[in-house]
């Protein structure tokens, strides 16, 4: 992976590649997480294309979600990749809105996969501002599993009244979150 010598179409497919053998195969990426995963992950999170930016914060939900505790000590480098995904200019963009939606995606997985690690009172708010999502659907069950266990845990740096925002909307009739889904946020 290289932005210098490759296409936008490439540098995406490449991450989608990559984020797709990462869902697929799982815990056997390990071994080349440092050297594979982990650097196109980075690469893609700061490229000025949106598709690449959108596989790359797939790729780094599902690696954070497959490996777990093994990649906490890159959490930090990865979040900071994620940071600025949430301040971009989205203009109704389709693609910067699914860039947003993969990019609170991956903070869900994070979160899930080792809440310790995530400095939750300063991610929480800008997370909790970026949703219910808004182009990315099939990430629905992925965010509200994890909204929901924070809310079961009753963690103080969720903000109670942006979850109730963000439940109240995805209970609305014509949500996008499916039934059963919906069933648990009431």
């Amino acid at each position: 992976y290289s932005k210098a010598s490759r296409p936008v179409a490439d540098r995406s497919m490449a991450v989608g590649c990559l984020s797709e053998i990462a869902q697929e195969v799982g815990v056997p990426i390990h071994g080349h997480w440092k050297n594979i995963f982990l650097p196109c992950t980075l690469a893609g999170l700061s490229d000025p294309d949106n598709n690449v930016k959108r596989n790359a914060a797939f790729l780094c939900g599902i690696a954070c979600e497959h490996l777990k505790e093994s990649v906490v000590a890159d959490y930090p480098s990865l979040l900071q990749g994620l940071s600025p995904i949430f301040g971009m200019p989205v203009d109704g963009s389709t693609e910067a809105l699914a860039c947003v939606d993969n990019a609170a995606a991956a903070i869900a997985r994070m979160i899930m996969a080792s809440p310790s690690h995530v400095p939750l009172e300063q991610v929480l708010p800008v997370f909790c501002m970026a949703l219910p999502l808004t182009t990315d659907f099939t990430e629905n069950e992925t965010v509200y599993n994890c909204l929901l266990g924070l809310c079961q845990m009753n963690h103080p740096a969720l903000p109670k009244a942006e979850v109730i925002r963000i439940f109240s909307k995805a209970v609305q009739e014509g949500s996008t979150v499916d039934a059963e889904m919906q069933g648990r946020m009431k």
